[in-house]
C-alpha cells in the first residue's frame, strides 16, 4: 500500500511511542500536520519555537522516553536551536521534525529556504553542533537507512537530539507503507557486562578504605534501577553520599547518609568531607564538571584513591585519572557491587555523625564570614522549607534558579528535579515545566528569576490554553542577579545592564487569567501555602529579593 511520506512519519512517530508533539505549523510542515489530525497524538501549539524546544526536553527529562517537537523552515527551524543545544548538553532523546522549501526550488531563493544551496541558510551546517543525528531529506530512497539512524540515536546509551528535515514537495510523495517493518528492532542495545576481575578490583578498593564516599551524579537519575541499589550501597557499608547538582535526588537528601549537593554553590558540607575526611571517592555518572568541582579545584581529589563508573566512555577519566574506570550503567553496577560485598561480607564503614559535622562546618563557616547566605535570604529558604514540608507524594520542580533550591530544598526519590543544566538558558524553567506537566501527574513548580521569566513568559498561555496546572515562583530583585554579582564581586560595582524595570506583575497574572500572590513577608509565605491550589491552578508567585542580597560565593568568572 502507498502512503504520504507525510503519513509515514506520524507512524514513525508511534512507533517511537510520541504521544506529544509540540510545535507551530507553517506552510511547508502542513502535510505533516494534516497527517496528525485524528492520528491520536497530541499536538501543543506554543508561542515561540524556543518554548517547544524547551517542552520537548522537560518531557524527555522527566518520562525518560523520546521528546517530540514540530516547526516550518527557516525561522521555524532556526528558532530552536538553544532549546536543542539545551537537549544536547544534557543528552534528551528529542526527535525534531522541520519543514523545508520545496527540492525543486532550491538554489533560486525560495522562501524561508535553508537548504544551503546558492546563498541560503544551510540549516545542516546550523545544526550540525548540536544534534546526535541531522538529515536533509531530498529523497526517499534512503528514507529507511535515515528512520533507522534516527531511531537509533534516540534510543542509545547515550542519546540526543535529532532533526529530521523534509521538503513539502518529499512530504507529499508516496513511499510503500512496509519502510516502517523494515526497520530493525528498536530496543536498547544489550548493555555492556562487568568483568569479574574489575568487580573484584573495585571490591577490593572499597575494602582497604577507612573512609569511601559516593558522588552520584545525573548517571544515578537516568539509570531506573540505580536509586534502590544506591540506598542499598550506602546503608549496607555506611558509606556517605553526595550528589552533583543534576544528581540531586539520586538517594533522599533528609536521610542520615546524605551530604547534600557538591559544588560551588553549595552549603559546604560535602566539599569539606571529600577533602578532610574521604580516602577513597566513588564517582557514580558524575562529570566533575566546573561546577561541581569548584573550578576544578585539585584538592577535593588531590591523595584520594579514585573509582569512576559511567555509562557515557567519553566521561570515563576525562577531566582527572582514576584509579579504576569502569563502564557500565550505574543501575547494573550497583546491583553487581552488592551482590560481591554480601557475598564477601565486608564490615560495614565507621563515619562521623553527619549531623553533628554539619553542624560544625557551618559554625565554621559562619565563624569564617564564610556561609553563603546571610538573613537577607531567609525569605527564599522559608519559602522552600514549606514548599518541602506540603508534598509527601513529590513534585516537579524545574529550577532555573539553581543556587536556592540546591540548598534550601531537599530533593525525594518522589520528586522530579530538572535543574537548568546544559547550555543554562534563561527561559527555560517555564515551557520545560509545560512539557513534563504533559507526561506526570505531580504539582509542578517552574523557578525562576524575573530576568528569564521576561524571555519565556509567553508560554503560560500555552498553560492557559491547555488548561496545564503550573506554578511559577518568580523572584523579584529587578536585576540579572548573577550578574550584579559579579560586577559587585569583581568589577568594583560598576553595574552595566544588569538592572530593569519590571512590569506589575499582578496586572499581567490577570491578563493571563491565572493568579497572583505576592510574598514579602513570613506571614505572605504562610497565606500563599494556607490559599493555593498548588494542584490544579495556575499561579505566579512573585518573591520580593533586595537588588542588593548577594549569596557569599565566587564563580572565579
Amino acid at each position: 500500500m502507498k502512503i504520504q511520506v507525510s503519513e509515514l512519519l506520524v507512524k514513525f512517530l508511534h512507533r517511537l511511542g510520541v504521544d506529544t508533539l509540540f510545535g507551530m505549523p507553517g506552510a511547508h510542515i502542513l502535510p505533516v500536520y494534516d497527517d496528525l489530525y485524528g492520528s491520536g497524538i497530541q499536538t501543543v501549539l506554543v508561542k515561540h519555537e524556543q518554548g517547544a524546544a524547551f517542552m520537548a526536553g522537560g518531557y524527555a527529562r522527566v518520562s525518560g522516553r523520546i521528546g517530540a517537537c514540530i516547526t516550518t523552515a527557516g525561522p521555524g527551524a532556526s528558532n530552536l536551536i538553544t532549546g536543542i543545544a539545551n537537549a544536547y548538553a544534557d543528552k534528551l532523546p528529542v526527535l525534531v521534525i522541520t519543514g523545508e522549501a520545496p527540492t525543486y526550488i532550491f538554489g533560486r531563493g525560495g522562501l524561508q529556504e535553508s537548504s544551503g544551496e546558492g546563498g541560503s541558510i544551510d540549516q545542516t551546517a546550523l545544526f550540525s553542533g548540536v544534534t546526535r543525528y541531522h538529515k536533509l531529506i531530498e529523497r526517499t530512497d534512503y528514507l529507511v537507512n535515515v528512520l533507522n539512524q534516527a531511531a537509533r540515536q534516540l534510543v542509545s546509551d547515550v542519546p540526543g537530539p535529532v532533526v529530521l528535515s523534509i521538503p513539502v514537495n518529499v512530504q507529499k510523495e508516496l513511499v510503500d507503507a512496509s519502510i516502517l517493518d523494515k526497520l530493525p528492532d528498536l530496543h536498547p542495545l544489550p548493555k555492556l557486562k562487568i568483568a569479574p576481575q574489575t568487580l573484584e578490583q573495585c571490591g577490593d578498593m572499597i575494602r582497604s578504605a577507612k573512609r569511601p564516599v559516593v558522588l552520584a551524579g545525573y548517571g544515578c537519575i537516568q539509570s531506573a534501577t540505580a536509586h534502590d541499589a544506591l540506598c542499598e550501597f550506602s546503608q549496607r557499608l555506611n558509606i556517605p553520599v553526595a550528589s552533583s547538582l543534576k544528581g540531586k535526588g539520586a538517594i533522599d537528601e533528609r536521610s542520615a547518609l546524605s551530604l547534600g549537593s557538591l559544588g560551588v554553590t553549595s552549603s559546604g558540607h560535602a566539599m569539606h568531607y571529600f577533602m578532610h575526611e574521604a580516602d577513597l571517592i566513588i564517582l557514580l555518572g558524575a562529570g566533575f564538571n566546573e561546577r561541581t568541582s569548584y573550578v576544578w579545584n585539585a584538592a577535593l581529589l588531590n591523595g584520594k584513591k579514585i573509582i569512576q563508573v559511567d555509562r557515557n566512555v567519553t566521561q570515563l577519566e576525562k577531566v582527572f585519572k582514576a584509579d579504576l574506570a569502569i563502564q557500565s550503567d550505574l543501575g547494573d553496577f550497583l546491583q553487581s557491587i552488592n551482590g560481591w560485598c554480601a557475598q564477601q561480607v565486608i564490615e560495614p564503614k565507621i563515619c562521623p555523625d553527619l549531623a553533628s559535622f554539619k553542624r560544625g562546618i557551618d559554625q565554621q563557616m559562619e565563624a569564617d564570614g564564610a556561609v553563603i547566605f546571610g538573613e537577607q535570604f531567609d525569605l527564599v529558604k522559608t519559602f522552600f522549607a514549606l514548599l518541602e514540608q506540603q508534598f509527601n507524594d513529590g513534585i516537579v520542580l524545574v529550577d532555573d534558579n539553581i543556587i536556592f533550591a540546591q540548598n534550601f530544598y531537599r530533593v525525594t526519590p518522589q520528586d522530579h528535579f530538572v535543574p537548568n543544566t546544559g547550555v543554562s538558558s534563561l527561559g527555560h524553567a517555564i515551557p520545560a515545566a509545560i512539557g513534563s506537566r504533559f507526561t506526570v501527574d505531580k504539582p509542578t513548580f517552574a523557578v525562576i528569576g524575573d530576568g528569564g521569566f521576561q524571555m519565556c513568559c509567553m508560554e503560560i498561555m500555552t498553560a492557559v490554553n491547555y488548561h496545564i496546572p503550573l506554578n511559577i515562583v518568580l523572584f523579584n530583585n529587578q536585576t540579572l542577579g548573577l550578574i550584579r554579582k559579579n560586577q559587585h564581586q569583581q568589577y568594583e560595582q560598576r553595574f552595566l545592564d544588569c538592572d530593569f524595570k519590571n512590569p506589575d506583575y499582578a496586572l499581567l497574572a490577570q491578563s493571563f487569567g491565572i493568579n497572583h500572590f505576592k510574598i514579602e513577608t513570613d506571614a505572605d509565605c504562610e497565606q500563599v501555602f494556607a490559599q493555593a491550589d498548588f494542584h490544579h491552578g495556575i499561579n505566579l508567585i512573585e518573591l520580593m529579593i533586595d537588588q542588593d542580597a548577594y549569596p557569599n560565593y565566587s564563580s572565579r568568572r
